[in-house]
């Protein structure tokens, strides 16, 4: 495993951002109580910064409000098999800034789940602040690269 150094840092989540694009799948887990709850997500980079949309009212979006703490983690299929784990803390974002920016970065179509627009009361951005970023091949057992937050 190698550390990541706050000077190479650019270009480590440059690399995470384009090896999540490949991703399939992607997991957050959230706390319930003291209980871990694992959903599918589709969150997108914006530097060293990860957004995804949910509903103001989804048991994740009650969960992060609780207990921001989350867990995400990007699986790539083969033949790349690499693998992101994001740990770090999630931010309920109701600040039309903050919505439109997150409108524009997510690289999917929101409307297609049900938003019309940034200024959606239904639409609420989550903004993941990571604390640490792990990004390796064949399940962390190859090429482990992690950068914390200082």
């Amino acid at each position: 495993m190698s550390d990541i150094k706050a000077a190479d840092a650019d270009a480590f989540f440059a690399e995470v951002d384009i090896a999540s694009k490949k991703a399939i799948w992607c997991a957050v887990a959230t706390v319930d109580g003291n209980q871990p709850r694992v959903r599918m997500v589709h969150p997108t980079w914006d530097g060293q910064v990860l957004w995804f949309a949910t509903g103001p009212d989804s048991p994740k979006a009650r969960q992060m409000h609780e207990n921001p703490a989350v867990d995400v983690q990007f699986q790539v299929a083969p033949p790349d098999f690499v693998h992101i784990m994001v740990r770090g803390r999630a931010e309920l974002c109701s600040d039309p800034a903050d919505k439109a920016r997150a409108w524009d970065v997510i690289d999917y179509d929101l409307t297609e789940f049900g938003s019309t627009g940034p200024e959606d009361p239904n639409f609420l951005a989550v903004r993941i602040v990571p604390e640490r970023v792990e990004l390796s091949e064949m399940f962390g057992s190859v090429n482990r690269r992690v950068w914390r937050s200082s």
